[in-house]
Formats: structure tokens, sequence, C-alpha cells
């Protein structure tokens, strides 16, 4: 028994990408898991926005996805990239942020050079131009360098008569460059159906009625999800360019799943954790109030405290409220803190509350514990006429 053909699809457009994708996130991994897809990626333009909902999609349908972007570069055609691993995630995140906020709201802002230095552990394809490009060369170079044998050139059947020889240029100038050619359909939409709403979409980012539309549209319906069977038929002189983007899928596992919330990190002293400053402001405020005998239950009490919150791993954000309450204080501020905090003796020593270790029974488990997956809310109020230069 023949095994069926495979093909991960890696250049997907969703409707994230404004006036461009014509499709839902669902509704492509959908189709994808319809088809027998082995894997698919979202590749927006400039943006991660589609990569969520269709993560959330995949998870439903058992679908195999890759998270990614299309970078439009200043001086070099689009890359697509998609990263291997959480690190190269934020490493795209970052740059995507970067590009957006050197063009402006509306705008996106990045160099060839600017892709190579903020993508490492990414692998990459640069889109082949639908001309020959003589610079073209020079960038696959200049990618080699940075990201060697994670360089592809991304190709498509473009249905306009001169295919062979197209994908015979880009499959030699791959070979020359020593990076891997990579078959992909530039994909808008879902099902062939969706078509005329792709052309709306162009039309409105244009600004042109749809009879004006001419070269601003796609000359034919092929935009869309195909079967691995037919993927491998266009590429049937190419087989390369299919196994290129199963590799792909296999080397980039990163999955949504592993991001967590990372508290900002907080300043310290040279030498010292966040923990550790921690333990040493509480202390040294002990001291401050008790003087040099600090009773037995409230030492007790701040052990078994710092002992949790290093194990939760929340010093940093009580070094936050300490910091905001110091700032405070220490301009004639009136504050106080209360809630749950008030029974934990850290927060006692540290100055954020006013309810004293020594003479009540603290409940700490009712502010911070381990059984609960959330983090610590520490209230503070600030006096209402100068509670501005604390916010600013």
């Amino acid at each position: 028994m023949t095994a069926s053909p495979i093909y991960a699809e890696l250049q997907v457009a969703t409707n994230h990408d404004l006036l461009r994708g014509a499709s839902h996130p669902h509704e492509l991994v959908a189709r994808a898991k319809e088809l027998g897809l082995a894997a698919i990626a979202i590749t927006d333009r400039n943006t991660l926005g589609g990569v969520v909902r269709a993560h959330v999609a995949a998870r439903e349908q058992g679908m195999r996805l890759l998270a990614g972007a299309r970078l439009d570069l200043s001086d070099a055609p689009p890359l697509l990239c998609w990263p291997s691993d959480r690190a190269a995630y934020g490493r795209l995140s970052r740059l995507i942020s970067e590009g957006r906020r050197r063009a402006g709201p509306r705008g996106f802002q990045l160099a060839l050079d600017d892709a190579c230095a903020g993508l490492a552990g990414s692998v990459v394809a640069m889109i082949a131009p639908a001309a020959p490009d003589p610079a073209m060369p020079r960038y696959l170079q200049r990618l080699r360098a940075a990201f060697a044998e994670d360089v592809h050139l991304a190709v498509q059947v473009l249905q306009r008569g001169d295919d062979a020889q197209r994908l015979a240029h880009h499959a030699a100038l791959a070979r020359a460059t020593r990076v891997r050619l990579l078959a992909t359909n530039d994909v808008h939409y879902h099902d062939p159906g969706r078509r005329p709403l792709q052309d709306v979409l162009a039309c409105i980012r244009a600004g042109r009625r749809i009879d004006e539309a001419g070269h601003l549209l796609f000359a034919h319906g092929e935009r869309h999800l195909k079967p691995p069977a037919e993927m491998r038929r266009l590429f049937a002189r190419h087989p390369e360019a299919i196994e290129a983007g199963l590799e792909i899928a296999a080397r980039c596992r990163f999955s949504l799943d592993e991001l967590r919330y990372e508290y900002p990190e907080e300043p310290v002293p040279a030498g010292a954790t966040a923990q550790s400053h921690l333990a040493d402001l509480a202390w040294r405020g002990a001291a401050r109030h008790w003087g040099g005998g600090v009773p037995d239950k409230v030492r007790a009490q701040i052990l078994h405290e710092l002992e949790l919150i290093d194990q939760l791993g929340y010093a940093p954000y009580f070094l936050t409220v300490h910091d905001i309450v110091a700032f405070a204080r220490a301009r004639g501020i009136l504050c106080q803190g209360r809630g749950s905090a008030a029974n934990s003796a850290v927060c006692f020593a540290l100055g954020i509350t006013a309810v004293d270790p020594e003479h009540a029974d603290l409940l700490f488990e009712r502010f911070v514990s381990a059984a609960r997956d959330e983090p610590p809310d520490i209230d503070v109020d600030f006096e209402h006429a100068r509670r501005e230069e604390v916010i600013q």
C-alpha cells in the first residue's frame, strides 16, 4: 500500500493580515486538518496577530501549527521566519515591535541587517521575486552568513506560463548560494470560494473600484490551501522544495503553550538576587522596629514567608511595592497598605502595612499560597491630593 503524500504549508495569511487575508485563523486550521496537511504556519505580514487564535484552533483540532511572520524589509525581498524555540519567538516579537515603533502606527521599518541581527534561533526563507533580481545572490549570501543552514528560498507556482523556467532559475540560485528551495502556496484564504472577498479586500486596501483594480488583484484563484498531492504535483520537478517544508516543521517545535507571564526584572544591588535583597530589607526593617530582639514568633513568621515567597518567585513584586511605598514616604505622601497583605510579617517589616505580627495571629496563606496559582495583590492607598505624583 502506497503511503499518502504529505506536505506542510508554511506561508499562510489570516484576516489579521489586514486587508490581505480573507479567512479567519480557525477556518484555515480546520481546512488544513481536513486536507491532511502535516503542518500549517501562520505568517501574517509584520504581525503575530493571527497566531493566538490559530493556536487555540490547532489545539482543538489536533493540528500541527508553526507560529511565524512575514517581515517586509526596506532593502530586500520579504522574509518568512519561524522561531524554533521560546527564546527565538521572543526575539521575533521584539523585532516586530521595533519595526512598528520606527515607522509609526501604520507602517513598518526593518532592514535586512536588522533581521540578521534579531532573528537568532529562527528558520528563515526569503521570498523569491516574480522576476529575476540580480541582487538576490547578495541577499541570500548575507542570510547564509547569519543563519548558516537555516536559510531557504521560498518559491510559488504562479500559474502564468513560465513556472518551469522560473523554478529552475531559482533552484540554480539556491544551489549557487547554498540555501534550500522551499515550496509554498502564499495562501490568502482557506477555500477557493473566498477569492471574491480577497479581491474586495485588495480594492479597499488600494482605494480602487473592483472594475479598476487590474493587476492589484491576484491573476488567478489559486491562493488557497491545497491537498498534499496537488502541491507535490506542482513541484514534481523539485521534490526537495516539498521536503524542506516538512523538515522546517519538524525543526520548529515552539508552541504558544510554553508562554508564561514573566514579571519584569527588579533592580537590585550588585551581587544580590531579588530574593536575597528582599530578605535583607525585611530583616533590616524588623531590626528597626524591634531593635536587636526580634520576637521568636515574628522571626519564625518572617522565615516562613520568605521561604514561600522564594518558592513561588514573588520577590520582585514585593520589591516593586516596597519601592513605591518608600518613594511616597520619602516625599511625605500619606500611604497605607491594606487588605490580605496585612497578614504578612514581611510587608510589615518593609513598612507597607501596619498590623504588628507580634500582637496578631497572621494567616499568610490568605495572602500568598502555593495552592493558588495566582500572584499576590498588595493594595496600597495613597492620599487623594498627591496620588498623581506617585503614578507619575
